[in-house]
């Protein structure tokens, strides 16, 4: 019971996440279901990007005010907020990628995760 609940939860969180990323115009959405590869950290990933640092700051800060809004959790940890390159928002069972456009080409996050299920989002 307490394992479906914790399933529910990240598909819940994940949802939000890409709701925020949709509400700032996030780039090439893409959720990868990791919850089938027996050495994934989370159950998720949540990939996106945006042509500067600004909308980058923006799209973190939108989906941490859904996610907040909705079920009043915080990331557990946050990186990259300084300056705006890659933004990382851990939810221990979603990680939320924010990239600037040129680092999600460089850094290739989901060519890592190819067996991963892959689902992929319009912008709003």
């Amino acid at each position: 019971m307490v394992k479906n609940k914790v399933l529910n939860e990240s598909a819940v969180i994940s949802d939000l996440a890409v709701h925020g990323i949709q509400e700032k115009k996030g780039n090439d959405i893409v959720r990868l279901d990791l919850r089938n590869i027996n050495s994934s950290v989370a159950d998720y990933f949540i990939i996106c990007h945006a042509d500067s640092s600004t909308q980058v700051k923006a799209i973190a800060g939108s989906v941490e005010e859904e996610i907040y809004k909705a079920i009043k959790q915080d990331p557990w940890r946050k990186e990259g907020i300084q300056h705006g390159e890659w933004i990382l928002l851990d939810y221990v069972n979603v990680i939320v990628h924010v990239f600037k456009t040129d680092k999600r080409e460089f850094y290739g996050v989901e060519d890592l995760w190819g067996d991963a299920d892959i689902q992929y989002y319009k912008s709003a």
